[in-house]
């Protein structure tokens, strides 16, 4: 009997020893790499000769090593599309689709998808989350009828380092607000919060480990961590938040790391009997080293045969700059050749354009093909409508009071504020008094025509979609002019 006694205690201390046995997993994530895959300028430098940072086959080489020497969890929290002209290619049938081979080459275990990877249409979303051979997780993305769609989980549960893990997608529920919303019709975007408790009860005692995968921001994310029971961590998208050491918010891990594919993000985690007991992280900085072996070498060869396509396309000098090109919060040099080029391709009177749709800077000098992508690097396509005279003077009026970031082509104006009343001197479209029972024709991106109320103050209705894209008209016209001087020309003033 002693002897029985004594096995059963010895069986009982081994299997609490097992239960209680420390386990350890290195969590490897990105987040808004927007196509970013070969390494570009550290802009931030101050030296005159900047270094290279980021790049697929760095951030490949980081995650190889780490991988030697840990148990590891790689995941994406969205924004892959936009930002490079690779989006701009097909492959396999979509848009962008190599960015998903690579990623597919890497290795990565799981993504959320981010507002810009629906920029180009749900149909080419789909078929990029049909590339990816890793899953794709937003439990608070579904159809109008609350149902599952887009070749998309609301959750999985993927096993590493003897431990379960729970992977939780979460989609920013600004997303209206975000996309062309021609690209979402069918699409609704559920509470994040209830979502997520909803699926955490859901998986709970499935798991080890609950993680949130998300897309909305490190605000939205830490008033995430405040609302929700049971969640171990939070790795999240959209705001570029370079957050160096993981916060820790309600008891909940929140990690984001940046951008640009400039930084891997790691933390190494220890679970104990359902919880996490102990965690360190930190932003590695993904320095381009070419003298670096890549082990990769399929990746090598995929990454070269598309860098090498992409340079022969968009190295191509079109137009001479003979100023500096910059934005500012009000009109912009840079602005008004964008919308007058708008203008001139559709014929219209008016044109306007978003200030954060303009996304770069430009040195006078050669304008390349990649230069003016860098500076509209959305597939932007133009609309057409038309208001009464009455209508665009009601937008100005809006534009002044709110400095709505908006720029303007085929307005000259001059006003008087007055105990916050706003007096036109003068008002002009295309150099002739304003009419206001007259209907002009406009024109704006299909972005902003979503976005009507929020920048110009009205809905537009009944605006034909056309088959001309931003970026193209732009360039159409650049190469036509060939050597640009544009100017800030005061087209709303204030006069006192």
């Amino acid at each position: 009997m002693k002897i029985l006694l004594r096995s059963l205690l010895i069986i009982i201390f081994f299997n609490l020893s097992a239960f209680c046995q420390s386990k350890f997993l290195t969590i490897l994530h990105t987040n808004d790499m927007h196509a970013a895959f070969i390494p570009h300028e550290a802009f931030w430098v101050r030296d005159s000769v900047k270094p290279l940072v980021g790049g697929f086959l760095e951030l490949s080489a980081t995650i190889d090593s780490i991988r030697k020497i840990n148990d590891v969890l790689l995941l994406d929290a969205g924004d892959v599309m936009t930002g490079n002209p690779i989006t701009e290619y097909k492959y396999k049938g979509a848009y962008g689709g190599a960015l998903f081979e690579m990623m597919n080459m890497i290795g990565y275990d799981a993504w959320c998808p981010g507002n810009h990877d629906f920029d180009i249409s749900q149909e080419n979303f789909v078929k990029l989350t049909k590339i990816a051979k890793f899953p794709t997780i937003s439990a608070n993305l579904v159809n109008n009828k609350n149902k599952r769609h887009l070749n998309n989980k609301d959750y999985v549960i993927i096993q590493r380092a003897g431990l379960k893990i729970g992977i939780v997608g979460i989609m920013s529920q600004n997303l209206y607000n975000l996309v062309n919303q021609n690209n979402l019709v069918g699409i609704k975007v559920l509470s994040p919060n209830e979502t997520l408790q909803n699926v955490i009860n859901k998986i709970d005692d499935k798991t080890d480990l609950i993680i949130a995968l998300t897309h909305q921001g490190f605000v939205e994310d830490s008033i995430l961590a405040t609302m929700v029971r049971g969640l171990d961590i939070i790795i999240g998208g959209h705001s570029h938040s370079r957050i160096r050491n993981p916060r820790l918010i309600n008891g909940v891990i929140i990690a984001q790391a940046g951008s640009d594919c400039e930084n891997l993000g790691q933390i190494r985690i220890e679970v104990q009997d359902d919880k996490v007991v102990d965690f360190n992280g930190t932003l590695i900085q993904l320095w381009n080293r070419p003298e670096r072996d890549i082990e990769n070498k399929k990746l090598v060869k995929f990454i070269d045969s598309l860098k090498k396509e992409i340079d022969k396309d968009y190295s191509k000098v079109i137009a001479e700059l003979e100023v500096d090109w910059k934005r500012e919060n009000g009109e912009s040099n840079i602005g008004n050749f964008i919308t007058d080029a708008q203008r001139i391709a559709v014929q219209a009177d008016v044109a306007f354009m978003n200030n954060h749709g303009i996304r770069k800077d430009l040195s006078r000098g050669p304008i390349t093909r990649m230069d003016l992508f860098n500076i509209l690097p959305f597939r932007n396509f133009l609309t057409t409508f038309k208001l009464s005279g009455k209508q665009i003077r009601s937008i100005v009026e809006y534009i002044i009071l709110t400095k709505s970031p908006v720029q303007t082509s085929g307005i000259k104006c001059q006003y008087k504020k007055d105990d916050g009343k706003i007096e036109f001197v003068k008002f002009e479209i295309q150099n002739k008094p304003l009419d206001e029972e007259k209907l002009y024709i406009c024109t704006v991106n299909d972005y902003m025509l979503g976005e009507a109320k929020r920048y110009l103050g009205i809905e537009i209705n009944n605006a034909i979609y056309l088959k001309m894209t931003l970026y193209n008209e732009v360039e159409k016209y650049l190469r036509k002019i060939k050597k640009v001087y544009s100017q800030k020309e005061n087209r709303i003033e204030e006069v006192f």
